[in-house]
């Protein structure tokens, strides 16, 4: 039971924001447009609460349609006494507070993404706003039937996608000083990027800069990569879509070698690929996202290799998993709960990333990156990707 709960002063809860860009407020209505709206839970009785969206006065038809709401609004329709903003944000901020007003609100609960300018005007009216900060958290980590069947679509796409630019990799012609050739012209990790682009556009998808990351560009992990691709070298490839209609996201990582693979990147393959499976044996119901974390340092040291990242002093040969195993995904591409040290306990229907890596500057790095959905016994894993190092 949340701690706002059975307060004796009339309490409601509000949500505020884009939806389009604000995901907590989409997933609570279900419903995506690009001006401010708010939503609020007006206390009517007993246990009981009448939900009221505000937003802009050519959107309500829509929303009527489609948002999961009891009531729907514009800021007009809760004008205050010395009239609205031609701010829109602001408009939409004093008809929240009005609107609370008018229903003899005196506090508000709020969950942690309502912008600064809501509270302000709801101060403004002698509202108290309280931050509950996990309202809103578990509900979007616990994914229905729905959500998943999104998710797995998309990493279905995305997968799709990851194959193509791995076989890209392995099928290329190689120059006489090693750079990889595509119809004649130099492989780049732009141009790989551009061709993953341009396949999950034609399919639905946008998408962020997909990390490319070719020989010792790939021991920082968050480098997305650039220049020419090389023979032999480990080309780390991270893609996260997101479904233009779904608005749900999908998440993989490979790791090819066009050409001989040396002895060295073998092994740091099979490490990781130890790790991602004892991560993924270790993720149910019940055990925390910091002792699947704990499994995967277990597989990585077993195999010999370091956890951590790398002191000033470091020769260019240390070789280390430098990051967490992995973290939420559904709506945002990064959202609780993470699979590192603090990470809460898992619970059914959590949508994760288990993304185990080693990262060594004198070679590059090697990851592969899987998304599970927890269940009370263990997960389900949504990739049927090879993991191997060979796309020819």
């Amino acid at each position: 039971m949340s701690r706002f709960q059975n307060q004796s002063v009339p309490t409601a809860r509000v949500m505020a924001g884009i939806p389009a860009v604000n995901n907590a407020l989409y997933h609570r209505i279900r419903f995506s447009v690009g001006d401010p709206a708010a939503v609020i839970d007006l206390p009517i009785s007993e246990g009981q609460s009448q939900t009221i969206l505000i937003l802009r006065d050519i959107e309500m038809e829509r929303a009527r349609k489609h948002a999961a709401v009891d009531q729907v609004g514009c800021p007009v329709d809760f004008e205050p006494e010395g009239g609205l903003s031609g701010d829109r944000e602001t408009a939409t901020a004093q008809a929240v507070a009005e609107c609370l007003r008018r229903n003899d609100v005196q506090r508000v609960i709020a969950d942690r993404s309502l912008p600064l300018l809501f509270a302000h005007q709801m101060a403004e009216a002698d509202i108290v706003v309280e931050c509950d900060t996990e309202w809103g958290v578990l509900e979007r980590r616990s994914k229905d039937q729905q959500e998943v069947e999104w998710l797995r679509e998309a990493q279905k796409v995305t997968e799709g996608s990851m194959a193509m630019a791995c076989e890209t990799v392995a099928r290329a012609d190689v120059r006489a000083d090693g750079v990889l050739l595509i119809e004649g012209e130099p492989l780049t990790a732009e141009r790989l990027r551009a061709m993953i682009d341009v396949w999950l556009l034609e399919r639905g998808y946008s998408n962020p800069t997909s990390i490319v990351a070719g020989g010792p560009q790939g021991a920082d992990c968050h480098d997305a990569g650039s220049g020419e691709l090389k023979t032999e070298q480990p080309v780390i490839i991270d893609i996260f879509p997101r479904n233009r209609e779904t608005l749900y996201n999908g998440d993989c990582t490979r790791t090819t070698v066009h050409g001989r693979v040396s002895d060295e990147l073998a092994k740091m393959h099979t490490a990781v690929v130890a790790a991602k499976a004892a991560a993924i044996a270790a993720c149910r119901a019940g055990v925390t996202g910091e002792a699947v974390h704990e499994a995967t340092k277990a597989a990585i040291t077993s195999h010999g290799y370091a956890t951590g990242l790398p002191d000033d002093d470091a020769s260019d040969s240390y070789c280390a998993i430098t990051h967490g195993t992995g973290h939420g995904i559904g709506l945002d591409v990064h959202e609780p709960p993470l699979l590192d040290k603090g990470g809460p306990e898992l619970v059914v229907g959590d949508a994760i990333t288990v993304e185990p890596g080693l990262y060594c500057r004198a070679i590059g790095g090697v990851r592969v990156e899987d998304m599970v959905v927890v269940t009370e016994d263990g997960c389900e894993n949504l990739n049927t990707l090879p993991e191997g190092l060979s796309w020819a």
